[in-house]
């Protein structure tokens, strides 16, 4: 080793350069609360050690880093997605900061451990960061996240009115009144509520209250929507939103609705890791020689879910190209539309399929639903065109990816009782295997 004087000297002859210092990593794991902040700083050398709790805003988390701030030492953060948002991660990656948004149901736990305080908490989020045991969420920007929320608004305005609609039918069926029409909630319905006369004036007060409160979460929903389909010229994700319209049953609210929750298809490999995504893909409990597969996870988006099941009902129509759909898919790329068309021939095919095995309807489209999401899936990448030069990573999974036919044509509503004769018959057995996606 050399002294100081003896390194500048070699440094002023040239004849040696000092070693610069290699920089360490502290990860430094966050259990954010509403009114305070649990830390725990784990190092590189296999210390971890709490730090503390710190008041739970942006200001004292700036006042923590200048604090733990090193020139040989690189700070990298993580804390769980929560009803706290994106507000912090998005602050500190401004700073130049590494920082995660964690997924709470991904993160590994002890069968054993029940013991859980914010202290505990931050501990194992900094150790699983260093590891490298924790998922990563994806942090939307601004302007996605507020669209996101314009939709997520209009969606509760849907609960709410099926609440009130709900109350209102339950009570006139406990007392004995029931609509004699076909169908509710039609002009016809609402006038037959207006002229019901209650035997006592307190009834007739509820019935009143009832039906406002059914008119106000309906003109509420109807402003919704209104400024949902307002919010998507201009949107960045407009062409794929136009794109995914070219399904039937996908109209404007479903494709914004997938579009804004899921993101960027790039991240998904698969269509199977899509349906993992959204919670389409069966339960299993396995051990040893027995295999059981249940109903499907539902630990995904249930706002995608919602709009791919809503959609998959559709498909119980022999295939066709209405004139509301040909509207839709006019200017849309020829690829698109052929994707369009073969998730018509498949997935009718497949609905007539499980309903003559006599299984439940719910079951059913459940089943079309799952599918038409490999199918959402190869029209969103469809509209990707990868750089030459990337390397490409294939999947090592088996997932099914659907394969456009050369010979393939895309036909309108001409010869509709030849194309329903043909479609009738049951689908060929799936080739197993990925398989690639031809243009």
């Amino acid at each position: 080793m050399f002294s100081r004087s003896e390194e500048r000297s070699l440094n002023k002859k040239g004849k040696q350069t000092p070693m610069k210092a290699a920089q360490t990593i502290l990860h430094v794991g966050l259990d954010v609360h509403k009114d305070s902040i649990a830390v725990a700083l784990a190092a590189q050398d296999g210390s971890l050690r709490r730090y503390g709790e710190i008041p739970g805003h942006i200001e004292a988390v700036d006042k923590l880093l200048k604090k733990l701030d090193r020139a040989d030492q690189q700070i990298r953060l993580c804390y769980e997605a929560g009803p706290f948002g994106f507000v912090l991660c998005r602050h500190l990656r401004r700073k130049g900061y590494v920082c995660e948004v964690v997924a709470p149901s991904l993160i590994p736990k002890r069968a054993g451990d029940r013991v859980k305080t914010d202290a505990r908490d931050a501990e194992q989020l900094a150790r699983l960061f260093r590891a490298g045991e924790l998922t990563a969420v994806r942090v939307p920007d601004e302007a996605d996240e507020a669209l996101r929320d314009l939709i997520r608004g209009r969606l509760s305005a849907v609960f709410e009115q099926h609440r009130a609609r709900h109350r209102l039918k339950g009570f006139l069926l406990r007392l004995g009144l029931r609509y004699p029409g076909k169908t509710s909630w039609t002009p016809a319905h609402m006038n037959y509520l207006s002229k019901l006369k209650m035997s006592h004036p307190a009834q007739q007060i509820v019935l009143e209250e009832y039906i406002q409160a059914v008119q106000s979460a309906t003109e509420r929903l109807d402003r919704l929507t209104t400024q949902v389909q307002a919010q998507l010229p201009g949107w960045k994700w407009e062409p794929v939103v136009r794109a995914l319209m070219c399904l039937r049953g996908v109209s404007v609210i479903n494709g914004m609705t997938l579009v804004a929750e899921i993101g960027d298809i790039d991240r998904f490999e698969s269509p199977r890791q899509l349906m993992s995504f959204l919670g389409l893909t069966p339960s299993e409990h396995t051990s040893g020689d027995k295999r059981h597969q249940g109903a499907i996870t539902k630990a995904g988006n249930g706002a995608c879910r919602r709009a791919l099941v809503e959609a998959a009902h559709h498909y119980r129509i022999p295939p066709r190209i209405s004139p509301t759909l040909r509207q839709r898919q006019h200017g849309q790329p020829e690829q698109v539309r052929q994707i369009a068309w073969k998730a018509q021939q498949r997935l009718y095919s497949r609905q007539r399929t499980l309903s003559l095995r006599r299984k439940k309807s719910v079951v059913v489209v459940t089943a079309v639903a799952r599918e038409l999401c490999g199918f959402v899936w190869a029209i969103c990448r469809a509209l990707k065109h990868p750089h030459p030069k990337a390397p490409t990573r294939t999947s090592e999974g088996s997932a099914r990816v659907y394969v456009l036919k050369p010979d393939l044509k895309f036909k309108s509503g001409a010869g509709r009782s030849r194309l329903a004769s043909s479609a009738a018959a049951p689908p060929a057995r799936a080739r197993k295997g990925p398989t690639s996606l031809a243009s």
